[in-house]
């Protein structure tokens, strides 16, 4: 049982919870949606431009094993306020690096990929929080924020392009904007553990810490969302490149890609829970995988544009709930969800730390373009595996 915190302070840190993953997506967006002009500007190949984009993964795989320990001490929310900052020092380094060379470059995304990967089991543990303060579930509605500040920033990354704003500039005012944004905010979250649960004292979560990794379905779990990490992932990072050099589009064009991806895994996230509580998490993560893969085919092979452009949409639908589902899963039983999540989250972004280096090695020798069919292939893994999200039987209703 939780004690008892007014309605209008759960109100409040639904809304911060909502501002925190809508401010990550945005400023992950407006630096994915520059990706072309960085690697321009920096005169890079598609695997050297891959291996640039592995510092973010790199940062990210670093923070997440430490994130649950750290969440557990400080909180969601200071954790949430410190990665703020992070992120944005990153961010800003990274684009004023874009006109000096590679290495500084890289020293900002590793920064935002660290700032990323702590502040992405944050905002988690607290909508893991709030979903059982309101008791409804929202989860796939806090990711879809996330996806909502994701075409946000598409969207004034292809302006930015379009009126070719350079990119330092750009992402300069961006950092501002979402740090200034998420600490305001995160500061309104509620109270991550309930001194009244059991399970609360001190010695539980060592205990949660040290039995997550050796839990088969919490394991499972990770690798169902790995799946779907590196299909939403790949799609961030490669569908513009992919439809400019693959599909021979403008800049703009090949950004408004992006935005189209972000857009139906936006809805998809949006309108995810009637779906979820209709069906079950298996079944509706089954279908989307098997829509996800024809999308992802369509936008490949597409003899012209206006094809890809579509399956540009059912790719983004069908990657849409894999990743909030995963999480949601993983806070099943809210005494260990801080260490759970940390676990699914830190096999998760293995798929952003492959997922650059393959789609750059592969597209240096059968094009980007082609190099995407990999997707497929795991998200039919995703398929096979997709039971492990089941709820367990005590926790069904």
């Amino acid at each position: 049982m939780f004690t008892t915190v007014r309605p209008e302070t759960v109100r409040a840190a639904t809304t911060a919870t909502y501002v925190a993953f809508i401010g990550s997506g945005f400023a992950f967006a407006s630096w994915a949606s520059r990706i072309p002009q960085v690697r321009d500007q920096l005169g890079l190949d598609p695997a050297a431009l891959g291996m640039v984009l592995l510092a973010i993964a790199a940062g990210s795989l670093l923070a997440l094993p430490l994130s649950g320990p750290v969440v557990t001490r400080i909180g969601s929310s200071r954790t949430v306020m410190a990665m703020a900052l992070l992120l944005g020092v990153g961010l800003i380094t990274a684009a004023l690096g874009s006109l000096a060379g590679v290495v500084p470059v890289v020293i900002g995304l590793f920064l935002l990929g660290f700032a990323n990967g702590a502040w992405d089991v944050g905002m988690n543990v607290q909508g893991t929080v709030v979903e059982r303060r309101l008791g409804r579930s929202i989860m796939s509605r806090f990711h879809a924020g996330f996806s909502l500040g994701t075409v946000a920033g598409a969207l004034l990354g292809a302006g930015m392009v379009a009126l070719r704003v350079p990119v330092a500039a750009h992402l300069t005012g961006v950092a501002a904007l979402v740090v200034a944004a998420v600490v305001w905010q995160a500061g309104r979250f509620v109270a991550d553990h309930d001194e009244t649960e059991p399970g609360a004292g001190e010695s539980a979560p060592k205990v949660s810490a040290l039995t997550a990794w050796k839990e088969p379905r919490t394991l499972l779990i990770g690798v169902f969302v790995l799946a779907f990490a590196f299909t939403e992932g790949v799609g961030n990072d490669w569908i513009s490149i992919a439809a400019i050099d693959g599909h021979h589009v403008s800049p703009a064009l090949g950004t408004l890609a992006f935005a189209g991806f972000l857009t139906a895994m936006t809805i998809g996230r949006w309108y995810g829970p009637a779906l979820l509580d209709r069906h079950g998490r298996t079944a509706v993560v089954r279908i989307l995988a098997v829509i996800g893969t024809a999308g992802v085919a369509l936008f490949v092979f597409a003899p012209h544009p206006v094809l890809a452009y579509a399956g540009a949409l059912l790719w983004g639908l069908g990657a849409s709930l894999g990743f909030p589902v995963g999480m949601s899963a993983g806070g099943d039983d809210p005494s260990r969800a801080a260490a759970r999540v940390s676990v699914i989250a830190s096999i998760g972004y293995c798929a952003f730390l492959a997922g650059p280096p393959v789609i750059g090695f592969l597209g240096d020798r059968i094009t980007v373009l082609r190099a995407l069919i990999t997707v497929a292939a795991l998200l039919g893994l995703a398929a096979l595996i997709a039971g492990a999200v089941r709820p367990p039987v005590d926790q069904r209703k």
